[in-house]
């Protein structure tokens, strides 16, 4: 006959912030690439072919802007869309 489980435990829930002690992070380290990302910067990942065409994230933000301002100068140039 298998044991029935205590009915009158209590199970303690952990706060929010607590740290589990299943949780080993003894042999962790700090993120060496934090510094690279600034503030208010977001990170993309790109498709690895797309990634190949730019050698440097200043030639792809470069091309992206030249980009941003074409779809602008487009979406300006385009006559309001109509409701009927």
């Amino acid at each position: 006959m298998k044991k029935s489980p205590n009915k009158g435990a209590v199970a303690i829930k952990p706060d929010a912030d607590e740290i589990l002690p299943e949780y080993d992070f003894s042999r962790s380290s700090r993120n060496k690439y934090a510094s690279r990302y600034a503030a208010g910067s977001a990170v993309v990942v790109l498709e690895p072919d797309v990634a190949a065409a730019f050698p440097s994230s200043g030639e792809a933000n470069e091309a992206l802007r030249a980009l941003a301002g074409i779809i602008q100068k487009h979406r300006s140039r385009r006559p309001a869309h109509r409701r009927l």
